[in-house]
């Protein structure tokens, strides 16, 4: 389906829905300072719907900005896993603390007991 379109004074044609490339396109130029009652005459856009465009703007790039990377339960997964690397090494630290303090032998024990 074609959207339908209006024709301006100078017979150029102006869109009823307009894309959100365009929106953003037009939202850009009220950024870098472009007047916004020109830009509303010029796209027949009322000023109002123009503001609320650079409203969901802003709060859209804004929260993109807040928004982690990748997929919570893969960052859970890598937290997860650097836990177990640091529980890891500490357990290597205290068997080999255990076994320069004479007690290698019930570490062994120990470990051998855990297994069944």
């Amino acid at each position: 389906m074609v959207a339908e379109k209006k024709k301006q004074e100078d017979g150029s044609e102006i869109p009823e829905r307009w894309s959100a490339q365009r929106k953003a396109e037009i939202v850009l130029r009220l950024l870098r300072g472009e007047d916004l009652g020109e830009v509303s005459r010029e796209t027949q856009v009322p000023p109002h719907e123009l503001e609320s465009w650079r409203r969901v703007f802003l709060e859209g790039g804004a929260s993109g900005l807040k928004r982690r990377g990748g997929d919570p339960a893969d960052r859970e997964l890598i937290r997860t896993r650097a836990k177990l690397g640091e529980v890891m090494m500490k357990l290597e630290l205290a068997e080999g603390l255990l076994e320069k303090r004479g007690f290698g032998e019930e570490l062994k024990k120990l470990l051998r007991s855990g297994d069944r």
